[in-house]
C-alpha cells in the first residue's frame, strides 16, 4: 500500500529495473522457451507482455474508495531530485483530516482482474491448490509487512513472489504457473493491504493507495516470476 498520489515519484532507475525485467520475458517468449507452457494456462506470449506494460503504466493511475479519519496529523511529501536521484521530504500539514484510500489499476485491479481471468480457466485440484497458496503467501506477506507513518505499509519486493513461487512448486508442480502468479497477487493484496487497512488512520498519510508503490513491487514481480517459472 502506497500514500502516493503520483506513482511517478520514483527515480529513473526505478523504471530501468522493471523495463529489463519485461524485456528478459519477452526474450524468453520470443525465443520459444516459454510460449507452450503459457498456452496451457490461456495465455498468449503477447497477452503477458501487454499486461505487463499495462500494470507498470497502471501503477501511476490510483481511483479513490473512500475516506478515513486519521488519528495524527497528515504528513505530506515533498520531492528533491539531484543528480538523477529522487528524495523524498515529509513535512506535517494540518489542513486535511482524513486518509483518502485508493484502489491502484496496475498493482490491484489489473492483476486481480487476470487472476480471476486465469481461475476460471483451472481445474478444481488447481484452484484448491491456488487457494493454499494464497492463504501462505498472505499469512507470510502479513508477518513482513510494516506500517511507516507518513509512507503507508510497505513490504520487501521479493518475498511474496518467492514464498508463492516456492508454494506453487510444492501444491502443483505440473503446472505452476496459475498457482504462483495468482496466491502472489492476491495473497500480497490481502497480507500487505486489505489486513491492514485498520492500521491506516494513525499512519499520517494524505492517500493510502491498496495495490500501490508500497506493494506494487510484490504483485509486479510475481507476474514475472509466474513467468520464469513456466520456462524451468
Amino acid at each position: 500500500m502506497s500514500t502516493k498520489t503520483n506513482y511517478f515519484h520514483h527515480s529513473l532507475s526505478y523504471y530501468i529495473f522493471f523495463v529489463l525485467l519485461i524485456f528478459a520475458v519477452l526474450v524468453l517468449i520470443l525465443t520459444g522457451v516459454i510460449s507452450i507452457t503459457l498456452g496451457t494456462v490461456g495465455l498468449t506470449p503477447l497477452t503477458i507482455i501487454l499486461t505487463m506494460v499495462a500494470c507498470l503504466i497502471g501503477s501511476g493511475i490510483n481511483i479513490p474508495l473512500f475516506k478515513m479519519e486519521a488519528t495524527t496529523p497528515i504528513v505530506r511529501d515533498e520531492y528533491v531530485s539531484w543528480l538523477g536521484v529522487t528524495y523524498r521530504i515529509p513535512r506535517v500539514s494540518y489542513g486535511q483530516s482524513y486518509t483518502q484510500v485508493a484502489v491502484n489499476v496496475g498493482g490491484a485491479l489489473i492483476p486481480t482482474a487476470l487472476s480471476v481471468y486465469l481461475l476460471t480457466l483451472s481445474s478444481v485440484s488447481i484452484i484448491t491448490s491456488t487457494l493454499i497458496a494464497v492463504l501462505i503467501v498472505t499469512a507470510v506477506t502479513y508477518l513482513v509487512a510494516r506500517p511507516v507513518k507518513g509512507v503507508g505499509i510497505v513490504t520487501p519486493g521479493f518475498v511474496s513472489p518467492l514464498v508463492a513461487a516456492l508454494s506453487a512448486l510444492i501444491l502443483s508442480p505440473t503446472q505452476p504457473i496459475v498457482v504462483a502468479y495468482v496466491s502472489g497477487t492476491l495473497g500480497t493484496l490481502m497480507g500487505a493491504d486489505l489486513l491492514n487497512l485498520g492500521k491506516i488512520p494513525g499512519l499520517g498519510a494524505p492517500v493510502a493507495s491498496i495495490g500501490g508503490a508500497g506493494t506494487f513491487d510484490g504483485v509486479f514481480l510475481t507476474g514475472i516470476i509466474a513467468a520464469i517459472i513456466a520456462a524451468l
